[in-house]
C-alpha cells in the first residue's frame, strides 16, 4: 500500500480516482451524490450516537457524575481518532490509496480503486470502527469507570455511519464470488470471468 495525501477535497467528484476498465461492473444502489450521502450518513449517525449515548449514560451514570471531565476527554479522543481511522482503512488496501480532507464539510476519507473480495471490502470498511468504536465501547460497558473510553466508543460508533452504509450495500447487493472496487464516491461489483 502506498498512501498519497491529496489535500483538500473540493467537492468535485471528477477529481477523485476513477476506474473504468471493467465495463460490466455494476454500481451499488446507493446515494447518487455527496449531499444525498451526507443526509443518509448523518441520519444513521444521529440514531446510532443517541442509542449508544443512552446506553452509556445508563451503564455509567454514577461514574459520569463523579468524572464529568471524562466525557470531554472521550469526545476529544474520538476526534483525534478520525485521522487514524482513515489510515486503518488505507492499510487494508494493497495498492495505491488516496487520502482527502475537507474539514469544513466534516469530510476525511480514503479511496483506493483496486478490486477486492466482498469479505475484504467489509473488513476494510469495519476495521477502524471496531478498533475505535466497538472495542472501547464494550470495554467501557464492562468497566464503567472508564468513562472516557465508553464515550469515545459511543461517539466513534456513530461516526462510522458511512462505513456501515457501505457494508449494508455490500451485504445486500453483492453476490457470492463477486469482486468490489471503489471509483470516485461510488462502489461497484462485478463477477470475475473464469
Amino acid at each position: 500500500m502506498k498512501l498519497h495525501y491529496m489535500g483538500r477535497f473540493d467537492l468535485d467528484e471528477k477529481s477523485l480516482p476513477h476506474r473504468d476498465d471493467i465495463p460490466d461492473a455494476i454500481m451499488f444502489r446507493e446515494a447518487s451524490n455527496t449531499k444525498e450521502l451526507a443526509i443518509i450518513a448523518n441520519g444513521i449517525a444521529i440514531v446510532l450516537t443517541i442509542a449508544c449515548l443512552i446506553i452509556a449514560f445508563v451503564a455509567a451514570r454514577q461514574e459520569i457524575a463523579n468524572k464529568p471531565i471524562q466525557l470531554f476527554i472521550g469526545s476529544v479522543a474520538m476526534l483525534l481518532a478520525m485521522f487514524p481511522h482513515e489510515l486503518i482503512h488505507g492499510i487494508c488496501f494493497r495498492e495505491d490509496v488516496y487520502l482527502y480532507t475537507n474539514l469544513k464539510q466534516g469530510m476525511l476519507f480514503v479511496i483506493g480503486t483496486e478490486t477486492m473480495s466482498k469479505g475484504r471490502f467489509i473488513f476494510m470498511s469495519m476495521l477502524p470502527n471496531i478498533i475505535f468504536g466497538f472495542i472501547p465501547f464494550i470495554i467501557g460497558l464492562i468497566n464503567p469507570g472508564l468513562v472516557a473510553l465508553l464515550f469515545m466508543g459511543a461517539l466513534a460508533i456513530g461516526a462510522g455511519a458511512g462505513d456501515y452504509y457501505n457494508v449494508f450495500n455490500a451485504l445486500t447487493q453483492v453476490p457470492h464470488g463477486a469482486k468490489v472496487f471503489l471509483s470516485g464516491f461510488h462502489s461497484y461489483w462485478f463477477l470475475p470471468k473464469e
